[in-house]
């Protein structure tokens, strides 16, 4: 579980962020949605990389 609360946290600390690029404009919080998403996708990856493995090695 402690997977889950890192992408709980991840998604969490970009609130803010998508409030101030998608209510008010602000570009530079645009920037960090997008990086914050990239490390969404990244920490996605791992996690489905992870899940496999031990499926497969339960097999």
């Amino acid at each position: 579980m402690a997977r889950f609360d890192e992408i709980k946290n991840l998604v969490t600390s970009l609130e803010g962020d998508f409030e101030k690029f998608y209510e008010k404009g602000n570009q530079a919080a645009g920037t960090r949605v997008r990086k914050g998403m990239q490390d969404l996708k990244t920490l996605a990856q791992e996690i489905r990389s992870e899940v496999q493995g031990q499926k497969n090695a339960k097999a």
